[in-house]
């Protein structure tokens, strides 16, 4: 039983910013990682960032310098701060945790960059 709520994702102008946050719920071991991955219609789903229980950060060379990840181990928490958005960044976003060997996702939220 895991269970991860995304929230935070919306409509911004290119170059505005977003934060996205996600709590996790359940059945949540002390080693595990956390992060977002994001899909848009007709292609796969691809990483965004992860930052594991021990803070080590791994981001896609798309969104470096531009989002940042954080995570609250005591909350099971997880946030993204997205800056300088480009419509290239519209997609849903998924909140996902990997613990014991297995994945879990959330249902998604959409955020659109549009002027």
């Amino acid at each position: 039983q895991v269970q991860l709520v995304e929230s935070g994702g919306g409509l911004v102008q290119p170059g505005g910013s977003l934060r996205l946050s996600c709590a996790a719920s359940g059945s949540i071991f002390r080693l595990n990682t956390m992060g977002w991955y994001r899909q848009v219609p007709g292609k796969q789903r691809d990483l965004v960032a992860t930052i594991t229980s021990g803070g080590r950060i791994n981001s896609a060379d798309s969104v470096k310098g531009r989002f940042t990840i954080s995570r609250d181990n005591a909350k099971n928490t997880v946030h993204l701060q997205m800056n300088s958005l480009k419509p290239e960044d519209t997609a849903v976003y998924y909140c996902n945790i990997f613990q014991l060997g297995m994945n879990y996702w959330g249902e998604g939220t959409l955020v659109t960059v549009s002027s």
